[in-house]
């Protein structure tokens, strides 16, 4: 038996930020999130911008996928936040985000998560899982805020991730 859910809402307004589903436009602030990770990146604005697209896609397929964040007074793009299914299944998808550094600390990937996590049981969804590496402490505390719990924790050659839950 196949579970149905009713897509994801690809627009969402919370207080202070606009959140739509990530296309090519996107690309530049995508790519500056990416060249910010350790070790920077070797993408470039056309690989970004064809990956975004192909992720457009798939999300109008699925119904779930990342979008784009934007403050509502500037007006500038400053990160994402979304679902997708990583570790877990469809029924189960992961919530994913990531912001810029200069805009840490002033709650917008919490306020983003929150709104996202509203919109991921919206469709029907019972459970939305979270997996961060161990030494990501602002992102634990994250989703702390928004009600996930520690479930387990996994360690590889890359270090460990602690897996968490929340559900509906």
């Amino acid at each position: 038996m196949t579970s149905v859910y009713r897509p994801m809402s690809f627009f969402i307004e919370t207080e202070r930020l606009s959140l739509r589903l990530r296309g090519p436009e996107d690309a530049e602030c995508n790519l500056e999130i990416l060249s910010e990770h350790e070790g920077g990146t070797t993408r470039n604005l056309a690989d970004v911008r064809d990956r975004l697209v192909k992720q457009n896609e798939q999300a109008h397929q699925s119904g779930i996928g990342f979008l784009g964040i934007t403050r509502r007074d500037q007006g500038d793009q400053i990160g994402y936040c979304g679902l997708f299914v990583g570790h877990y299944s469809f029924d189960e998808p992961e919530i994913g985000y990531e912001m810029l550094r200069r805009t840490h600390g002033y709650g917008y990937a919490t306020e983003a998560a929150s709104a996202v996590l509203e919109a991921a049981f919206a469709t029907g969804r019972q459970r939305v899982w979270a997996t961060v590496p161990t030494w990501n402490t602002p992102s634990i505390r994250v989703l702390k805020k928004i009600g996930f719990r520690y479930d387990h924790r996994i360690s590889d050659e890359q270090g460990a991730v602690m897996h968490m839950v929340r559900d509906a």
